[in-house]
């Protein structure tokens, strides 16, 4: 599923619009990644978005 376990980012719903005002539905998908964090003092495979690592909200297993 694409959504963050740290923030809950996921996708997000619209229109894609052209020049003549058609309107299509179409999709913002998060950047996730699955990495090894420490969780609680225990290693896990969670899904995070690419900015929840930036920031250091998780701490990542080498």
């Amino acid at each position: 599923m694409a959504k963050c376990c740290i923030c809950g980012k996921g996708v997000v719903f619209g229109q894609n619009v052209s020049h003549s005002n058609r309107k299509t539905n179409r999709t913002w998908k998060p950047n996730i990644r699955k990495v090894k964090a420490v969780i609680d003092g225990t290693h896990k495979t969670v899904s995070v978005c690419s900015r929840c690592l930036r920031s250091g909200k998780i701490t990542r297993v080498v």
